[in-house]
């Protein structure tokens, strides 16, 4: 009896996804919402999990493959089409022994590609079993049954190394699992963990050997996050050792002279952006802004916001409701344009620009004017991390009337955002840099060290002239220069 798993309705205007990557192969058992395959579609990336529990049957639509929503993608069963193939193979590799603890054991196991030695066969009688290397499944049952994918790269002989089992154990050995080498060796043919270009470049900057991390992504995918980890792990746990000579070396991307395709949020954000530029007269309005009042405020605070809050406190929730806060006084910035009508909303929906593996994505905080500074750096946490994830509901991602972009934290100063319609602006935020600057005080001017950033808005001259990007900006700089955040901390 097997059932089949159809594309669910992933969002009120989503009438098709595209299958991305199966997490999940034929023979394979799954358990009720296990992940079965991730699905794209024009509005967000998402896991599409399993109603039933089962053994996988037959795949029905291939990777890259777009359909319609309730289109049948898999069937499941309770696994006894796949068990008489299974023992085939098994009754071949082993033709002069046929264990019993083997035999029964052997529906668990019928689910592989190919036979592999199961924990039993592991820890059964010293007889030598010459073609079956015993190393891989002490080190899968030592890891917790972790994916193949999850192992470190380096740790991937070649498939023609031969395998360092035991073919002559001594006759005391109990169990062939204590004939195992020093350093195991998986199987032949598994699965190289992927790793991203932006993830290969964040490691290189942050010096951190992919080869040592164990991925906590899908599939034991290596995440930005498993990097960042490693990295203040590492720093945390520095001495006063001289930092190493030399440029670390320039790590080349897996990309580099190769053609692949573009993925459908690819082409959905190629499309709007493009579809932007043609419908928009874009400009961007730039203004320098002297934060150390801010800064000031949030050192004194950030470890109490840490420990009652549990999020970090940044500049960017700072940065957020100064800009959700002028747009009550200037709407032109958070209005949308219909026909020759400009729409003015009652409501500041601020979006988040967030760079994921993926692409970039967009979801919004609703009401963010309403919000304090402890409500917002929890929506940007909670936000970002699901967004990465591939955890957003799709409606997560719409409604929003105004975006802010955080390109300084990957180090840029200022750059000139594109407005996506139906927005009419977007607020990008640089690095926040200490440096020497000309102020007045008592009547004099001095020069002092002071946190500088540079505030970029970039808008729709359709509807909104440099004067009204000027007004904008100088409310956030004015609101943000005068530091005084204390009824907005929200702890």
């Amino acid at each position: 009896m097997s059932e089949s798993v159809n594309l669910p309705a992933l969002g009120e205007s989503v009438t098709e996804g595209t299958v991305t990557r199966w997490l999940k192969n034929v023979g394979d058992r799954v358990e009720v919402d296990e992940p079965l395959l991730e699905v794209s579609t024009d509005k967000v990336d998402t896991e599409i999990p399993s109603p039933v529990a089962g053994v996988i049957e037959e795949i029905l639509v291939a990777e890259d493959e777009t359909v319609e929503v309730g289109t049948a993608l898999v069937r499941i069963g309770d696994g006894s089409a796949s068990e008489a193939p299974a023992d085939e193979p098994e009754a071949a590799a082993e033709p002069e022994q046929a264990p019993t603890e083997a035999e029964a054991e052997e529906p668990e196991v019928a689910s592989s590609a190919a036979p592999a030695p199961g924990e039993d066969s592991a820890a059964s009688a010293p007889e030598p079993a010459p073609a079956v290397d015993p190393a891989p499944a002490a080190q899968q049952d030592a890891a917790g049954q972790e994916p193949a994918a999850a192992q470190p790269e380096a740790t991937q002989p070649s498939s023609e190394q031969p395998a360092p089992s035991a073919p002559t154990p001594s006759p005391a050995t109990g169990s062939s699992e204590t004939s195992a080498p020093a350093t195991p060796a998986p199987s032949s043919g598994a699965p190289v963990g992927y790793v991203t270009p932006l993830v290969r470049k964040l490691a290189n900057e942050k010096g951190v050997d992919i080869s040592t991390l164990t991925g906590s992504g899908v599939g034991g995918r290596i995440r930005k996050e498993d990097v960042l980890a490693a990295a203040e792990a590492a720093a945390s746990s520095a001495t006063s050792e001289p930092a190493s000579a030399g440029p670390a070396p320039i790590e080349v991307s897996p990309l580099r002279g190769t053609t692949v395709p573009m993925s459908r949020l690819r082409k959905v954000v190629a499309e709007r952006a493009v579809q932007s530029m043609q419908a928009m007269a874009q400009l961007t309005s730039v203004v320098e802004v002297d934060v150390t009042k801010v800064a000031a405020f949030r050192d004194a605070n950030k470890g109490a916001f840490l420990e009652k809050t549990g999020n970090k406190l940044s500049f960017l929730p700072f940065f957020t409701l100064a800009a959700a806060e002028a747009l009550k006084a200037h709407p032109k910035l958070n209005a949308t344009v219909d026909g020759d009508s400009i729409v003015y909303p009652d409501h500041e929906h601020v979006a988040m620009a967030v760079d994921t593996e993926r692409g970039l994505l967009t979801p919004v905080i609703k009401n963010a004017s309403d919000l304090d500074l402890a409500g917002i750096a929890g929506q940007i946490a909670d936000l970002a991390q699901r967004t990465r994830d591939n955890k957003l509901k799709p409606d997560e991602l719409a409604g929003g009337t105004f975006t802010v972009t955080n390109t300084g934290s990957r180090g840029a100063l200022f750059d000139t955002p594109v407005v996506f319609l139906p927005q009419v602006a977007i607020l990008g935020t640089g690095i926040v840099v200490k440096r020497p600057v000309v102020i007045k005080a008592d009547g004099s001017e001095s020069i002092a060290i002071r946190s500088m950033v540079y505030l970029a808005l970039s808008y729709d001259h359709r509807i909104v002239d440099g004067a009204d990007a000027a007004r904008f900006l100088v409310a956030v700089k004015e609101r943000l220069e005068g530091g005084d955040f204390t009824s907005k901390l929200g702890i």
